[in-house]
């Protein structure tokens, strides 16, 4: 056994899975689109001599149910935080430092990929191109290029991985519901860049991979610039999923970070005086 095998609970009726490993404090590592807990593996283990890394499977992907209902940024958190709940994870649900790797929402741009992937009728293309044996052939080719030393190489491997889920309906469907309640043909349909003063006094780290061609690298550096006291790691050798690409100095700065910093507590009630530092105040009528 891998010491990262998966456990399984219904939650809300559906089946919901989730993968654990090591003990000590709570690390709750949260997959992207069209990846899965599984996907975290060789980072969790690296981590799990100290802590206790949950990975949950996001609703509809890996091998959690793909139900018909809602797939918004709101309902996988909701589904994150009932989960952490039930198997009785406390501080971790209250936040004590958050860590962004190559994420959304911190900007508009994103690859020409993603933008077609939201194109109306796409489903029925993705289906075709998911196929196992186009797939294993695009992984040779991203072989053959990072064998010649061709940055493209590992780019190329990186959609593969991200096709590979896809090739069951209910993966498609569940992925297109994800992507497109961010996402539109336009770029980034959200935005987190308004909210970036709540993590003033949480510990931040924000990690990207310096061949990243899906989520421009200059949005986490934005960020950074925009989060006082931030962290800002970069991964030569990965690209846009760093947890897979170069697991080791992923769990590296993880550790790293992790350690070198206090966490943060910031209580229920504490959010009032956060999100609006000014007591509301009644408007006068133009008429006083």
């Amino acid at each position: 056994m891998s010491g990262f095998e998966p456990w399984e609970m219904e939650l809300h009726g559906h089946r919901v899975i989730y993968r654990v490993a090591g003990s000590g404090p709570p690390v709750v590592l949260i997959h992207g689109m069209v990846n899965s807990s599984r996907h975290w593996e060789q980072v969790a283990l690296r981590l799990a001599d100290r802590y206790t890394v949950i990975a949950p499977d996001l609703i509809g992907h890996g091998d959690s149910a793909a139900v018909r209902g809602d797939y918004s940024i709101g309902a996988h958190a909701a589904s994150i935080r009932d989960l952490l709940a039930v198997i009785g994870i406390e501080r971790a649900q209250r936040t004590e430092r958050l860590v962004l790797v190559s994420s959304g929402g911190l900007g508009h741009d994103v690859s020409p990929l993603l933008r077609s992937a939201a194109l109306p009728g796409i489903s029925a293309l993705i289906g075709v191109v998911a196929h196992r044996r186009i797939l294993d052939a695009l992984w040779e080719v991203g072989e053959r290029l990072r064998e010649r030393g061709h940055g493209k190489g590992v780019y190329v491997q990186a959609v593969v991985r991200a096709l590979r889920p896809l090739e069951q309906p209910g993966a498609r469907a569940a992925f297109l519901h994800t992507l497109r309640s961010v996402i539109d043909v336009h770029g980034q349909r959200v935005s987190a860049v308004d909210r970036l003063y709540l993590l003033a006094s949480m510990p931040t780290l924000i990690v990207w991979g310096e061949r990243d061609h899906t989520i421009p690298i200059d949005h986490g550096r934005a960020m950074h610039d925009a989060v006082p006291h931030s962290h800002f790691e970069t991964l030569p050798r990965a690209a846009h999923f760093p947890h897979l690409e170069d697991p080791e100095g992923l769990a590296r700065v993880l550790r790293d970070f992790i350690e070198s910093t206090e966490p943060a507590r910031i209580e229920d009630a504490d959010w009032g005086s956060i999100i609006s530092p000014r007591a509301p105040r009644a408007r006068q009528s133009a008429a006083a």
